[in-house]
């Protein structure tokens, strides 16, 4: 990783503003889910431990923008952290109004914001549906004002500005990237944390120097979704497993009667190119062989296991045991492992069997193995296995672009070392 983190700069005595993830879920105020929080910790452990005064802001879930929205309120996450950290977290019931509040914040002191989202300016996304050209120019460029203008605000709360949200890390947002514009403009550090640092450091490392065999395990339910990380990882990997809604686009493709499964016609011919692209790469590219299939999309439907010619009338919503076999064979031999994306519907028992399947087997493979948020966190997380991974990203959004190859502005916007 080539950018500058908390331990680059001077701290004591200065005022950090830090964007973190706190986008948990919660359930009548409570968190459902603390993993994001326990992932800020030791950066903001560190930033206290140092001397700093610590301002905290964060994104909750999707409020329309329009102001205050109760259920989207951060106020229970900074109860929460202060009982974590066994020390008060003030708050700022508005994020563009806690001058007061931010200047008289002392070492050591830490003050969380409201939800940035409370604000569109945060996202910088105008509606221009119905518009003339000219009027939907006239809203991007206020929008464009209004986000600049938060952007400053936000800025002009500390004097060092730290991001930690790997998982908004893909966002060109008013906290998360515009930000360093006016930090950098009264010549403030803006530099990663150490959740940011382990990031990039564990996927950078996959994607531009791995061990090898290095092999990616692609999932979900459409091509769509993962053509750019395909395209991307094919230049890099030895092999790729192909599980999840999105196999049998390829295997129809193939010429294979998928029956009622899950299938982008307008991607044949896209799908028949990958396969076509790998093969010329050298690269495997392994596909089913066996599935699990049901006459509905149901916790209690039939299932059986069938080959690659699905049943007319049937589904296939699992890889089957002799895919399994065939993909923890060659997770065996592999040397860094890079998973994005369940092999089947695993939030239902009679589905989840090809999903933990895998889990066990890159558990169990003496290989640097990163899983690439979202989906596959919660499979991971549901297997038990988690602490058998090497890594686990925090960011699914974030971390599929990364491995599409695209820059991420909350990382390229932050001081170079």
């Amino acid at each position: 990783m080539n950018k500058k983190t908390v331990k680059d700069i001077a701290l004591k005595g200065e005022k950090v503003v830090m964007r973190v993830d706190f986008n948990v879920p919660l359930k009548d105020g409570v968190i459902t889910d603390d993993t994001r929080v326990q992932a800020a910790l030791p950066t903001i452990k560190y930033l206290i431990d140092q001397g700093a005064a610590l301002v905290l802001m964060s994104h909750l879930g999707r409020p329309k923008g329009k102001g205050y929205e109760a259920e989207f309120s951060l106020k229970p996450v900074a109860d929460y952290l202060a009982k974590v950290l066994g020390k008060p977290v003030a708050f700022a019931p508005d994020c563009m109004a806690a001058d007061d509040a931010a200047a008289a914040l002392k070492p050591g002191e830490i003050l969380m914001l409201e939800n940035t989202r409370f604000y569109k300016a945060e996202e910088g996304k105008a509606k221009t549906e119905g518009m003339s050209d000219e009027e939907a120019k006239a809203a991007k460029d206020e929008m464009k004002a209004k986000k600049a203008a938060m952007a400053e605000k936000l800025a002009s709360y500390g004097t060092v500005y730290v991001n930690d949200a790997f998982g908004t890390a893909h966002r060109d947002h008013a906290s998360t990237a515009s930000i360093c514009k006016f930090m950098k403009k009264k010549g403030a550090p803006c530099v990663a944390g150490f959740l940011m640092e382990k990031e990039l450091d564990y996927l950078g490392t996959a994607v531009e120097a791995p061990k090898r065999p290095f092999i990616a395990i692609i999932g979900g339910a459409k091509v769509s979704g993962k053509l750019q990380v395909l395209e991307n990882l094919m230049k890099k990997v030895n092999a790729i497993l192909i599980g999840g809604g999105m196999a049998y686009t390829f295997l129809k493709a193939q010429g294979h009667d998928i029956g009622k499964s899950l299938c982008e016609d307008e991607l044949l011919d896209t799908a028949k190119a990958t396969l076509k692209a790998a093969e010329a790469a050298g690269v495997k590219f392994l596909l089913p062989i066996d599935n699990v299939a049901a006459d509905k999309f149901d916790a209690e439907a039939a299932t059986k296991v069938v080959g690659n010619d699905i049943p007319a009338d049937w589904m296939a919503l699992d890889i089957g045991p002799k895919t399994v076999e065939l993909y923890a064979s060659v997770i065996k031999d592999a040397k860094t492992i890079v998973w994005n994306g369940p092999m089947g519907c695993f939030e239902m028992d009679k589905f989840a069997a090809g999903t933990m399947g895998v889990c066990k087997a890159v558990a169990e493979a003496d290989a640097v193995s990163i899983i690439g948020g979202g989906d596959s966190v919660s499979a991971v997380n549901k297997s038990g296995l988690a602490s058998k991974m090497t890594h686990i990203s925090t960011g699914g959004g974030a971390s599929l672009e990364f491995l599409e190859g695209k820059d991420l502005p909350g990382c390229t916007a932050l001081d170079d070392k």
